[in-house]
């Protein structure tokens, strides 16, 4: 039997692995899942000392609540959440972005994510996982990664195979900001939509559905027009990628999106502004902003050195 491991007690609303996803298989129908909120996916790692690309425990909303049993540990937790850890009578409030450490029988409740969507437990150790095409990410859909594709559940066990063996204290002064505009660049078939069908697009306001999860984020608003077709011929799809389908209302394509589609194409979010959407709740507003190529490349680079120099201070 494993010495260390977590006892899950209750699993959460949507927990799984996840890690950096699988890459260049599109070509089999299998899309790169991952960390859908890429800047706290990595924070969480380099907080406990993992390499950047480990695998951490992904939540939504409601997270898990775990006992733990073994030698001493540390974890972080990243993102907007509350959660407590519960050592023997006491009850001590957590703090996101900084080390913490569990001891032999301590619980550890995430209570939920705070106007947000997406939290991260990272472990400071290596976990018992299966991998699958070189990813542990789950991609519960199609059955795909850790844990036979499935999400984690009450009365599972996380086994632990190493603890680190530096368990320093670090923490990060960070916040999570909100976004104001979703930058797009258009889509390969935006002339399929009427002007006013454009204009919509750019200068109203949608709202994030109900109907949204790993897949994709279903907005709400004033119809869309299509004055072409408003089913094409199959092909590919990427992350970001906004769909239009026949009643107008656009659908944005998430980490794990089908990789194929027959629905017309009006923009792509960009990927500077991909980790804050996925944050965005059901009944949050979207505006969205055209961008050209040249400077969704010079946003991501940017984003890409903000996230840097925030790995750089821990």
């Amino acid at each position: 039997m494993n010495k260390n491991y977590f006892q899950i007690l209750r699993g959460g609303i949507n927990t799984t692995f996840q890690d950096e996803g699988r890459k260049n298989l599109y070509h089999i129908g299998i899309p790169f899942s991952g960390a859908m909120d890429n800047r706290n996916y990595l924070l969480a790692n380099k907080l406990v000392g993992n390499k950047l690309g480990a695998p951490v425990i992904e939540f939504a909303y409601q997270g898990p609540l775990l006992k733990y049993f073994g030698k001493k540990i540390n974890i972080s937790i990243t993102g907007d959440v509350s959660f407590k850890i519960k050592r023997n009578l006491n009850e001590i409030n957590g703090k996101c972005y900084q080390t913490i450490g569990l001891e032999n029988g301590d619980e550890l409740d995430i209570i939920s994510t705070n106007k947000s969507v997406y939290g991260y437990l990272a472990l400071s150790a290596q976990i018992d996982l299966k991998y699958q095409w070189s990813s542990c990410s789950i991609n519960t859909k199609a059955n795909i990664g850790a844990n036979y594709g499935r999400k984690l559940e009450k009365d599972q066990k996380i086994n632990i195979l190493k603890i680190n063996d530096n368990l320093n204290n670090k923490r990060l002064n960070f916040i999570n900001t909100k976004i104001e505009k979703i930058r797009v660049i258009k889509g390969t078939n935006f002339d399929y939509f009427s002007d006013t069908g454009k204009k919509i697009f750019f200068e109203r306001e949608f709202t994030v559905s109900k109907l949204s999860d790993r897949m994709g984020m279903r907005l709400e608003g004033s119809k869309i027009d299509n004055i072409i077709n408003t089913n094409i011929k199959s092909e590919g799809l990427i992350k970001g990628v906004i769909q239009v389908p026949a009643d107008g209302n656009p659908i944005i394509m998430l980490s794990d999106h089908g990789t194929i589609g027959g629905y017309p194409k009006i923009g792509v979010v960009i990927s500077a502004d991909y980790d804050r959407l996925v944050q965005l709740t059901p009944g949050s507003k979207i505006k969205f902003e055209e961008v050209n190529l040249t400077s969704a490349e010079s946003l991501f680079n940017l984003y890409e050195l903000e996230t840097q120099n925030l790995i750089s201070q821990i």
